[in-house]
């Protein structure tokens, strides 16, 4: 037995109801649960429960034990004097007392189902891939996508409190925040840290100043990379040197560390220095470019604007000073979706709630919608146990639902879990 699953409980009352007794045998009857709280304090707030003949409205402690109140040292905290009610799994013969009047005790054992507790235990005892590979299947499919929706919305909101952080560490300035989101998810997840230094370590602001100049552009962005401290014989390796060090020091820039990049296991079209040289063009065509992305109206747009290639230099190479078969490259549409999901979209939510701007929240689900689901490894393994996720929006739910609630097995506050644990047959 464990407190969680006694939280479980008593949220969902799935325990005899009939001809309850308090520890000194007054009847008692439950008019409202209460407010599950996950943070410091009561584990209930705003419960309602009659005793006797007195109704009585406040918070509710849940322990396996009467004792465990001590243990926790809730007896020397002002925020447990509203309890009215101390729910336990086993009563023992404890007594509880704050401000001279005693706690009233409810036990539950014996009046739990057994098999509830049942599930809950081979759910969190196997080792499948999530808790309920085997019964995910027979949840209906309208629970899953409503419980996919409300997970979309934690997954923005988590993403909320970060873009928030850096706007404020940022001085409320939208395009320089939203400059080094985008570079952050230019590096994907394997060099997401040296394109976020990288970002911090040349301002939009500064960028803004040379964006009609793309060979100046790509000077401070590679220069800043680390990557433009070799002899090589090549001309445009040198002409970007050369411009570099006379912007390095009009500026005071100092660059990051060449060897934070990985190249290793990457696609050549992938390679830091390809992206660089995307990114030194989106830079180039698109100033104000948060401001763009605010006007536009659907993801058709959001890909022209993000349409863009390296210059031709790079037609022929992946890395400087090596020759490769030419190929023009173009940010490709998975990687543009890549951007609009994990930048975009979080950043139109965000601007929205805190202008009050409701459009442009909406607007961003409305994008989820539209886009085509990601291609992932964790995905993959959704549809092979039987969950296809139809678009975007339903994808990024099951990347939170697997990472937020199946990895840590928090069965008991998903809906898909509850509809599982609530078979009693």
């Amino acid at each position: 037995m464990t407190e969680d699953f006694l939280h479980y409980v008593w949220k969902f009352r799935l325990f005899d109801m009939n001809d309850l007794k308090t520890d000194e045998g007054e009847d008692l009857m439950i008019i409202k649960t209460g407010e599950h709280n996950s943070h410091a304090g009561a584990d209930f707030f705003n419960s309602k429960i009659k005793i006797g003949a007195t109704l009585w409205a406040g918070n509710v402690e849940i322990h396996l034990q009467t004792d465990d109140w001590n243990k926790h040292n809730h007896q020397h905290d002002k925020a447990y004097n509203n309890v009215i009610l101390h729910v336990v799994y086993d009563s023992g013969d404890n007594i509880i007392v704050v401000d001279k009047r005693l706690i009233p005790v409810l036990e539950l054992k014996g009046k739990i189902k057994r098999k509830i507790w049942d599930n809950y235990e081979e759910m969190i005892g196997n080792k499948d891939w999530i808790p309920c590979e085997k019964q995910i299947k027979t949840v209906d499919r309208f629970t899953i996508d409503n419980w996919l929706e409300r997970i979309l919305i934690e997954r923005l909101e988590r993403k909320t409190g970060e873009i928030l952080t850096s706007l404020n560490q940022n001085n409320n300035n939208w395009e320089e925040t939203f400059y080094r989101y985008l570079a952050k998810n230019f590096g994907y997840k394997i060099n997401a840290l040296p394109f976020e230094l990288l970002a911090k370590s040349i301002p939009n602001s500064i960028l803004a100043k040379h964006k009609d100049n793309i060979n100046q552009i790509e000077a401070l962005l590679f220069g800043q990379a680390g990557m433009l401290n070799d002899d090589l014989n090549d001309e445009y390796y040198n002409r970007l040197k050369k411009e570099y060090e006379f912007l390095k020091h009009k500026h005071n820039l100092l660059p990051i560390d060449e060897s934070l990049w990985k190249f290793l296991r990457l696609r050549p079209v992938g390679f830091p220095s390809v992206r660089i040289a995307q990114f030194a063009q989106l830079i180039n065509h698109s100033s104000h470019l948060f401001s763009k992305v605010l006007e536009v109206r659907s993801t058709l747009e959001l890909s022209k604007l993000f349409n863009v290639a390296t210059s031709d230099y790079w037609d022929e190479h992946y890395t400087f000073g090596k020759n490769s078969v030419t190929k023009s490259k173009h940010l490709g549409k998975d990687f543009i979706n890549n951007i609009i999901i994990n930048t975009i979209v979080p950043f139109l939510f965000v601007y929205g709630k805190k202008k009050g701007e409701n459009k442009q929240a909406d607007k961003a689900c409305r994008f989820f919608e539209e886009l085509a689901p990601e291609k992932n490894s964790i995905l993959t393994k959704w549809k092979e146990i039987g969950i296809v996720a139809k678009n975007s929006y339903q994808s990024q739910a099951l990347l939170e639902l697997k990472n937020e609630y199946c990895l840590p097995k928090k069965c008991l506050t998903c809906s898909i879990g509850n509809k599982i644990l609530n078979r009693h047959e």
